[in-house]
Order: structure tokens, then sequence, then C-alpha cells
């Protein structure tokens, strides 16, 4: 008996890429958002710092979050807490 709903089940004639490829919609998923977070807090900090070379590299050049963690570990400026004598 040749149901007509369970062959269109068949998904396997149906897609346009091999089903192995659906699982690397997560990992591309996690990496862009991995990336846009450490971008962000790296951009964040180069312009509190008054760091422009620093922030247009870290706005143009998409390393998944390579360079800014180097920015943040390495290259920012460390603040140092400024005391007022009145």
């Amino acid at each position: 008996m040749n149901i007509p709903l369970l062959a269109a089940m068949n998904t396997s004639a149906n897609m346009p890429f091999p089903p192995w490829l659906l699982m690397f919609i997560p990992v591309i998923i996690a990496l862009a958002i991995w990336d846009a977070v450490w971008k962000l807090i790296a951009l964040w900090k180069s312009a509190r710092n008054d760091q422009l070379a620093w922030f247009i590299c870290l706005a143009i050049i998409n390393t998944i979050g390579i360079l800014p963690i180097v920015y943040i570990l390495f290259f920012q400026n460390k603040r140092t807490a400024v005391t007022t004598t009145a």
C-alpha cells in the first residue's frame, strides 16, 4: 500500500543540500554570536580609550573573536583611578 503522504515526507529527494549540512547551522549561529559579543566589548573599550586605529581594525576585520580578545587582554589601556584632593 503506497500512501502519498509518506511519499511526500521522503525529504531526501526534495532537499537542496545534504542533511549533514544542517548541523553546521547552529555552529555558524554560535560563532556569529561569539564574534558579536567580543567585537562589541572590544569596540566599546577602544572607543572609551580613544584608540581610533584599534576601533577601525576591530570594526573591519572579522576573526571569530580572536582580534577582539587579543585587544582586550593585551592592548587596552588600563585606566588608573584618579584621585582629587580638595
